[in-house]
C-alpha cells in the first residue's frame, strides 16, 4: 500500500517566562529537587529563535480502503496519529498513545514492557489486527499483537480503522485495524536528517534513540536504533488471587532497530525494504509447580523473552493513467521464551504475499482487486509438533465521490477467505457519506467480519479443540463530522453482534474424550452484544491546541446479560497544550470508568500528565514531563499494578 507525506518540522520562537510556574509546580509534585534546579536554568537562560510557521500538507490515509484517500472520501472510521502529535505526546508506548484516542481502550498486565493489547470499541485484543508498513504481525498463538514490544521511536505515524475491516484484512478485524508506519525517507527530497534523544526518569527508567533519513537521487533511506528500560515495580500486587506475588521489582528492557531503502527507478514507481526488530526482556510475577514436591513456589526470576520481527518488500507504480498496481512480500516472526527455572518456548512465523490492483474507471469510482496469501507456521515445546496453516484470498472494492467537495462519497468491499483450517469465509461491508453543508458531513457503514481461532484455541494440548469455528460478526454504525481548517468536531454512534465467541469451557462433558481435558477446552459459547457512542472535538487556534474524546460503551454477553471483562463503561481523554516562543506547556488528563475483571468491580482511575517543552536551540530540545503527576494507584488488569507518579527529562537533536 502506498505510504504518506511527511508532516513538515519547523521550529517556533520567542523567549517568554511565562511558564516558570508550569516547571515549577510540575517539579514540585514530583519532589525532585534535580527537576528544580533544571527548570530555574532553563528559565533562567531562555533564548528566542524564530522561524516562519509550517504549511499543512494534505492529509491522506489509506487504512480505511487500501489505497490513498482524503479522510472525506472514506466512509469507513479513521483516525490518524500524526508525527507531530506522537512527538508532543506524553504517551510511555505505543499501546498508552492509542488509549488516547476515541474508542480505543487499553489492558496491561503492570507497567510498561508488560503484556498489552487493546480493546477497540470494546472487541477483545485478538481482535484487533495490527499491521507495520502493510505487514501484519501479532503471536499466531495467543492470536494478538505483543504491542509492549514496540517503541515509539520507530514510529512515524499511526491509522486507526474504528469499526469492521474484515472485508480488507481478512480474520481478525472484528474491532478494526491498528496499521503503524515507521520512519522513512522522502522520496525525491534531496538532503538527510540526524536525530537523536537522551532521557531520564523515575523507577530508574532511561531510553536512548539516534537515527537518520534522507534521499539521494532516486534512492531514499531511514535506520534507527533505540533502548529503553527501568527497574520498574512489583507487576502483581500483595494477596493477589493465585499467590503469585513477588515483591521483587519487574523491570524490562526493549532494543530496536528499524531499517529503510527504497528506490524511485522512474516517476510514478517504487521499489521500497522495510525492517524492524525488536528484542524485549522483562520480569514478570508467577509460580511454579515442579517436581518431585509439586509446591507453588513464586520465588524464580520469571522473565519473557521476546523477540519481534516485520520484514516487507513492496514495488508500487503507475502502469498507465488511472492504473496503479502494488505487490508486496512480507514476513513476521513472533518468539517468546517465557518462565522461570522452567521455561515454555514459542515461535510464530507468518508468511504473507499479496497483489493489488486499482482501475479509476470514471463516475463509477476506483475498481480495486487483490489477491492474498498467507501461511502461518507455528513451533513450541508445548505442541507435540509443528502445526501450519495457510489462507488464501480475493478482495474485490468499489470506493468513489461525486467530483467537487459536495455530495456523495461511496466505498463497498466483498472478500473470500479460503482457509485450510476450517473451510471458506465471505465478509463484507457497504458505506457511504453525504456533504450536508461546508464542513459538515453525514456517513453510515455496515459490514461483517470473523476472527479465526488461534493455534492455541486449536491444538494447545489439553485445552485446543480443532473443530472450532471462527467467530462471526455484523456490525453497523452512523456518524457526523464536521470539519475546518484547524477544528474538528465527530459523533459515532456504532452496534457489534458477535456470535460463536471462543472462551474457555470448564464443564468437562462439553469438552473432547480423554483425561487432558478433566479441567475444561476451548469453547464456542457466547454471544456477545458491543454497541456505543464516541465523540471527539479539537481544535488548533494560534498558541493553543486541544483535544477531548468521551466513550460510552455497553459490551456485553448477550446469555447472561454480564458485561465483558476488562471494558469500562465510560472514558474520556482531555489534552491541551499552549506555545508561547521557544516553550510548550502540555498536560493530559484520562479518566477509565470502572470495570470488571475477575468477578471483581475495579475503581475508576484517573490520570494526569504534565510537559514542559523548550526548543534551546534551532536543533535542541529539552522536554520535561510528570506522568501521574498526582500518583494515583493505578490497577490495569485486577491484582496488577501500574507506575504510580514517574518524572522525566529528555534532550532531543534534530536536524
Amino acid at each position: 500500500m502506498p505510504s504518506f507525506l511527511h508532516t513538515p518540522r519547523a521550529h517556533r520562537a520567542a523567549s517568554p517566562r511565562a511558564f516558570a510556574a508550569a516547571i515549577f509546580t510540575a517539579c514540585v509534585i514530583a519532589r525532585t529537587t534535580a527537576c528544580a534546579l533544571t527548570g530555574v536554568s532553563l528559565l533562567a537562560s531562555a533564548s528566542a529563535h524564530t522561524q516562519a510557521p509550517p504549511q499543512p500538507s494534505p492529509v491522506i490515509v489509506v487504512t480505511g480502503s487500501r489505497e490513498p484517500l482524503p479522510p472525506e472520501r472514506v466512509a469507513a472510521d479513521v483516525v490518524l496519529i500524526d508525527a507531530e502529535t506522537i512527538r508532543a505526546s506524553s504517551a510511555d508506548s505505543v499501546a498508552d498513545l492509542l488509549r488516547r484516542e476515541a474508542g480505543v481502550q487499553l489492558s496491561r498486565s503492570g507497567g510498561p514492557g508488560q503484556a498489552t493489547g487493546v480493546f477497540l470499541r470494546g472487541a477483545a485484543a485478538v481482535n484487533t489486527v495490527v499491521l507495520i508498513d502493510g505487514v501484519r504481525i501479532g503471536s499466531a498463538t495467543l492470536g494478538s499483537a505483543a504491542l509492549e514490544g514496540l517503541s515509539l521511536a520507530q514510529v512515524e505515524r499511526i491509522e486507526v480503522l474504528r469499526g469492521p475491516g474484515s472485508s480488507l484484512y481478512g480474520a481478525d478485524a472484528v474491532g478494526g485495524v491498528v496499521q503503524i508506519f515507521t520512519r522513512r525517507g522522502a522520496a525525491g527530497v534531496p538532503g538527510s536528517e540526524v536525530r537523536a534523544e537522551a532521557g531520564v526518569g523515575g523507577y530508574g527508567a532511561r531510553t536512548l534513540a539516534v537515527g537518520t533519513s534522507g534521499a539521494l537521487g532516486a534512492w531514499d533511506w531511514s535506520a534507527s536504533l533505540s533502548h529503553e528500560a527501568d527497574d520498574g515495580v512489583s507487576a502483581l500486587r500483595p494477596g493477589d488471587a493465585f499467590g503469585n506475588h513477588n515483591p521483587d521489582r519487574d523491570g524490562h528492557r526493549l532494543d530496536s532497530l528499524q531499517l529503510s531503502a527504497g528506490l524511485t527507478p522512474a516517476a510514478g514507481h517504487r521499489i521500497g525494504l522495510s525492517l524492524l526488530q525488536g528484542r524485549l526482556n522483562a520480569q514478570y510475577d508467577a509460580s511454579e509447580f515442579l517436581p518431585p514436591s509439586f509446591a507453588q513456589d513464586n520465588t524464580p526470576d520469571f522473565r519473557n523473552r521476546l523477540r519481534t520481527r516485520s520484514l516487507g518488500a513492496d514495488w508500487q507504480g503507475r502502469l498507465r493513467p488511472g492504473l496503479r498496481a502494488s505487490v508486496r512480500v512480507g514476513d513476521s516472526s513472533d518468539d517468546l521464551e517465557s518462565g522461570g527455572r522452567q521455561v515454555d518456548a514459542f515461535e510464530t512465523h507468518r508468511r504473507q504475499v499479496g497483489a493489488q490492483l486499482a482501475w479509476d474507471s470514471g463516475a463509477a469510482g476506483t475498481l480495486i482487486a487483490a489477491l492474498e496469501r498467507v501461511v502461518e507456521k507455528v513451533q513450541s515445546s508445548s505442541y507435540a509438533g509443528a502445526a501450519e496453516r495457510d489462507n488464501d484470498a480475493l478482495v474485490l472494492a468499489l470506493q468513489g465521490a461525486e467530483r467537487g467537495d459536495g455530495g456523495w462519497a461511496w466505498q463497498a468491499e466483498a472478500r473470500r477467505d479460503e482457509r485450510s483450517d476450517f473451510g471458506g469465509v465471505s465478509t463484507a461491508r457497504l458505506g457511504g457519506s453525504r456533504a450536508l453543508a461546508p464542513g459538515w458531513r453525514l456517513r453510515a457503514l455496515v459490514g461483517s467480519t470473523f476472527r479465526a481461532p488461534s493455534f492455541n484455541d486449536l491444538v494447545f494440548p489439553g485445552y485446543g479443540v480443532p473443530s472450532l469455528q471462527p467467530e462471526r460478526g455484523r456490525s453497523a454504525e452512523v456518524g457526523l463530522q464536521w470539519r475546518q481548517a484547524q477544528a474538528h468536531a465527530e459523533a459515532t454512534l456504532w452496534r457489534n453482534r458477535v456470535r460463536d465467541l471462543i472462551g474457555y469451557e470448564s464443564d468437562r462433558r462439553f469438552c473432547p474424550p480423554g483425561f487432558a481435558y478433566d479441567f475444561g477446552c476451548a469453547r464456542n459459547l457466547a454471544r456477545a452484544r458491543l454497541q456505543g457512542l464516541s465523540l471527539s472535538v479539537g481544535s488548533s487556534t494560534g498558541a493553543w491546541t486541544w483535544k477531548a474524546t468521551a466513550d460510552f460503551l455497553d459490551a456485553r454477553d448477550e446469555a447472561t446479560r454480564q458485561r465483558l471483562p476488562r471494558r469500562a463503561a465510560h472514558q474520556a481523554h482531555l489534552s491541551a497544550s499552549h506555545t508561547a516562543g521557544a516553550w510548550t506547556a502540555s498536560a493530559a488528563l484520562l479518566r477509565l470508568g470502572a470495570r470488571v475483571d475477575g468477578g471483581r468491580s475495579l475503581a475508576a482511575e484517573t490520570t494526569l500528565d504534565l510537559g514542559l517543552r523548550w526548543r534551546l536551540a534551532p536543533a535542541w530540545t529539552l522536554q520535561a514531563r510528570v506522568l501521574n503527576a498526582t500518583d494515583r494507584d493505578l490497577q490495569p488488569v485486577r491484582d496488577y499494578q501500574g507506575l504510580g507518579r514517574q518524572a522525566w527529562l529528555q534532550l532531543g537533536y534534530e536536524i
